[in-house]
């Protein structure tokens, strides 16, 4: 994709970025060029002109402030595990790699607040926290490899946000950079916040389009004592869906809910290869349901209710993980669906979501999509908050068929979240690839408003250009 109102780093350009990093922290190689113009997206591939890889603020700073004032394109990357395209740097121009923004600055235990920069992996800032009895819910899959600047940019959930919630709810402040150089901090350091505009909530989930996160200053609870985990089989994978609600409306919460239709475990499993479950050959759909909380004599009353309401609606017989060897293993087959269904074919994935209740019309829908246009899909997800990931199988499809009819049949199964009062992403933004579908559920009035925010924040839009909006 090219631009005309965007202009290509000349040789002055590139000496100027060199002398704000150092020589060791740029680059234009073509090898470093591919590793960086692509993400987990699919299989696109867009080239920068050069790899930035800033490690102070003042030099983020001064990258922005030149790119803004010659026009060049400026694509912030964390650590490319995004599924949207959003960390593309479609538009060529400067890829500002932050990964030398790894450090936990502050773990505040008295206030129960941690202060990182944005490209802490999620899962080290987990077990660093959980040390001191401490817990940052949010999860996503890809939690051992998403950096925290990602997922905020995304707003990333994961298993936990049905109990939990999302990246959101515990983002109290964030240091950017502004497109002019401008150093702010959206917000303060507390837990309630009425001073003006929010302009913390707007940045989270922005995906890089407004300003670059430079420090981010995290909610922390206190860390649950215990954990159970159930396996809850179901011959349906509609009938599956339909007792997550019954689970909320019999008054419990669980700590996470997910699901897993037959094909999705199957791969899985044989993706894993170190993973010794069998699976009987009449089950459709898996329930992965924890509970935690700090008394287990109260979690096993959870359990116990929640069975019967598993069994109200015809499951097989349940199994708990009672060791945490089987915990782990259960867990892993869940997290590496994503990888087991990218590894077998050329695929597309949706990341839709509803009110749970309507999560079986919204699985019966996908199918007769499915039908209708030819294509097989692989469904999981979190289904305790009615996210439910579709993986489009291009398999024998013709690349016709895949370039010209798959986008029809896409956007009826957005019209149909849009129908039952969901949207067409739940964790994984719109970057690259929703990008058409956003007038199926935004008036265009509505996208107005979004455009106009974006030009305040980035007056000649340099930031992460082409994603979310044209």
């Amino acid at each position: 994709m090219t631009n005309n109102n965007y202009n290509k780093l000349t040789s002055i350009n590139f000496e100027a970025f060199k002398n704000i990093v150092g020589e060791d922290f740029i680059s234009s190689g073509k090898e470093q060029l591919e590793k960086y113009g692509q993400d987990e997206t699919e299989d696109f591939i867009f080239l920068p002109e050069a790899v930035v890889k800033p490690q102070t603020v003042e030099q983020v700073s001064a990258i922005a402030k030149l790119c803004n004032e010659n026009r060049i394109p400026l694509t912030t990357r964390g650590a490319g595990t995004g599924l949207s395209g959003a960390a593309l740097p479609i538009m060529g121009g400067v890829l500002l790699s932050m990964e030398k923004f790894n450090k936990i600055l502050k773990i505040d235990e008295a206030n129960l607040q941690a202060t990182v920069e944005p490209c802490v992996i999620n899962y080290i800032f987990q077990e660093e926290v959980k040390k001191l009895g401490l817990f940052y819910p949010p999860d996503p899959a890809s939690w051992g490899s998403c950096s925290l600047g990602g997922n905020v940019a995304h707003s990333s959930g994961g298993p936990k946000a049905v109990k939990y919630g999302t990246t959101r709810d515990y983002v109290l402040n964030l240091e950017i950079v502004l497109p002019n150089g401008e150093v702010i901090w959206t917000g303060a350091n507390t837990l309630k916040y009425s001073t003006g505009y929010n302009l913390t909530h707007l940045m989270v989930g922005s995906e890089g389009t407004l300003g670059i996160i430079t420090k981010i200053v995290f909610k922390l609870i206190p860390l649950p004592k215990h954990d159970l985990l159930m396996l809850v089989p179901f011959k349906s994978a509609e009938q599956a869906c339909k007792a997550v609600g019954e689970v909320f409306r019999a008054g419990i919460t669980p700590s996470a809910m997910e699901f897993m239709e037959r094909d999705a475990i199957d791969w899985s499993i044989k993706y894993s290869g170190d993973v010794n479950f069998s699976i009987k050959p009449e089950w459709q759909a898996l329930l992965l349901v924890e509970v935690d909380g700090n008394d287990v004599d109260v979690l096993m009353k959870d359990c116990e209710r929640i069975g019967e309401v598993m069994q109200n609606n015809e499951c097989d017989e349940i199994l708990f993980a009672d060791s945490a060897e089987q915990k782990n293993a259960l867990w892993k087959i869940r997290r590496k669906v994503g990888e087991a269904v990218k590894s077998n074919s050329v695929y597309k994935e949706e990341d839709t979501v509803v009110p749970r209740a309507e999560l079986p019309r919204l699985l019966k829908g996908v199918k007769e999509i499915g039908k209708k246009y030819g294509f097989k899909s692989v469904c999981y997800g979190h289904a305790g908050d009615g996210n439910l990931h579709v993986n489009i199988i291009k398999g024998d499809l013709s690349d016709s068929v895949w370039e010209n009819d798959l986008p029809k049949g896409i956007t009826e199964i957005f019209e149909l979240c849009k129908a039952l009062g969901g949207t067409i992403s739940g964790e994984h933004g719109i970057g690259l690839v929703q990008k058409p579908y956003l007038p199926i559920v935004f008036s265009s009035y509505h996208l107005e408003v979004m455009r106009g925010i974006k030009k305040v924040f980035d007056p000649n839009s340099i930031l992460n250009p082409g994603k979310i909006f044209d």
